[in-house]
């Protein structure tokens, strides 16, 4: 049974992120390392930390971990983690990072921060799956890249249960762009049938170590070791909780963050380019082809300013932990209310189109929610967040769904004063 739950193709890395690769991810956020070199962690180490050479300010770090996050957790391709790099180096004013000055060299960048954490993610996912479910045997398949190490090749194909010695030092991806991957089998005839060959033996001397690297031969330095291995059953509690969550997993392991740690995240997370370029294109596909598109898409965690803004001593109104987010009936209601030039011209407002939508992220950091009362389509508790910008008056409602943990878009409006 091939898929997205099941450990026995490496599509999944740069496809739809399945729930143990974002646990194993996000399970890092709360502990993002400031360093100069990128041996400042090794091994296990990369397993509880978040850290990308070089980025040293935490600012920096918040904004490259939502990056990433938002790169993992949404399957995102590698041209949007791009643009949103360029952002958070530009914002942040980072210099002197490997690679910077030239077109091939932010492209190595890119792709290096990319891939590794695509790959060590993917794989630690799948060793908390190969783990719960009890396979009797693991196989190594070798990634099939363009130009393969020669070791790694010689390792295709090899069939060893879970607990041999093998896999906690070479489990991979063992080095700097290593494709490879295990798949788990109940049985030989399960084993073959996913390139396994239960007939090869290991080579002689696969333990020994190379005085150039430190790491056994065939592993890149700093690579010898199992990539969530250490965090394998926590992984496994987080996805569980994911997968009975479909509607809160944009926000999935945020919740357990202190403040401290999550304020500055949530912040990061809309100001990624690709998160207003989500937002208008969540809109567009309900204006321009009708589609509704599911699940709805988060916004990011009120901060905790907002929390206590929206609070403020209310009974039965409790937003700790909410979010705000995109419901696909209400990006209809929007439309339906405020799309219209002509009769939004006459109260003296613009109409409300898909690209208006890419502002929301910029107004939810700038802006404070205020209590406006209950609603009169859901008959709920009702937000308002507004801003200014260029003159112009953008409006915005939120419906507390408090079940969801969200507080959902329920209007926007551009006031611009002049009325036809």
């Amino acid at each position: 049974m091939a898929g997205r739950d099941h450990p026995s193709s490496l599509a999944g890395v740069f496809g739809l992120p399945f729930a143990e690769q974002i646990a194993f991810f996000r399970s890092k956020l709360g502990n993002l390392v400031p360093t100069q070199r990128w041996d400042d962690l090794i091994g296990v180490e990369h397993d509880r930390a978040f850290m990308v050479a070089g980025a040293a300010k935490a600012d920096l770090l918040n904004d490259l971990a939502m990056a990433v996050d938002k790169a993992i957790s949404e399957g995102r391709g590698i041209d949007d983690f791009r643009r949103d790099f360029r952002q958070v180096v530009a914002r942040n004013g980072w210099t002197g990072w490997t690679g910077e000055g030239s077109v091939r060299g932010e492209a190595w960048r890119v792709g290096v921060i990319y891939r590794t954490n695509a790959y060590t993610s993917y794989a630690a996912g799948r060793l908390a799956q190969l783990r719960a479910g009890k396979f009797r045997f693991w196989v190594y398949r070798h990634g099939g890249s363009l130009e393969p190490r020669p070791v790694h090749l010689g390792w295709d194909g090899l069939v060893l249960p879970p607990e041999h010695p093998f896999w906690a030092t070479h489990y991979p991806p063992s080095d700097w762009g290593c494709s490879c991957y295990v798949v788990g089998a109940r049985s030989e005839a399960g084993a073959r049938r996913l390139g396994g060959k239960p007939d090869k033996q290991l080579a002689k001397g696969w333990d020994r170590t190379d005085p150039k690297t430190g790491a056994p031969i065939g592993i890149g330095k700093g690579w010898g070791y199992a990539p969530g291995a250490s965090v394998a059953d926590l992984i496994s509690a987080i996805a569980g909780k994911i997968r009975s969550w479909d509607h809160r997993i944009a926000k999935a392991f945020f919740e357990a963050l202190p403040a401290a740690q999550a304020d500055p995240l949530a912040v990061a997370y809309r100001s990624l380019p690709s998160t207003a370029d989500d937002a208008s294109a969540f809109a567009r596909k309900v204006w321009d082809e009708g589609e509704m598109p599911q699940p709805g898409r988060t916004l990011g965690r009120l901060t905790s300013e907002q929390v206590a803004a929206a609070n403020a001593g209310r009974k039965g109104i409790d937003v700790t932990g909410c979010d705000f987010s995109l419901s696909p009936d209400e990006a209809l209601h929007v439309k339906r209310e405020h799309g219209d030039p002509v009769s939004e011209a006459a109260k003296g407002q613009r109409a409300i189109t898909p690209d208006a939508f890419s502002v929301l992220p910029r107004i939810l950091n700038g802006a404070t929610p205020r209590y406006v009362g209950i609603s009169d389509r859901h008959k709920v508790p009702t937000f308002e967040l507004a801003m200014a910008i260029n003159g112009e008056e953008y409006v915005t409602r939120w419906e507390y769904w408090a079940k969801r943990r969200t507080l959902t878009l329920l209007s926007f409006f551009i006031r611009t004063g002049e009325r036809s």
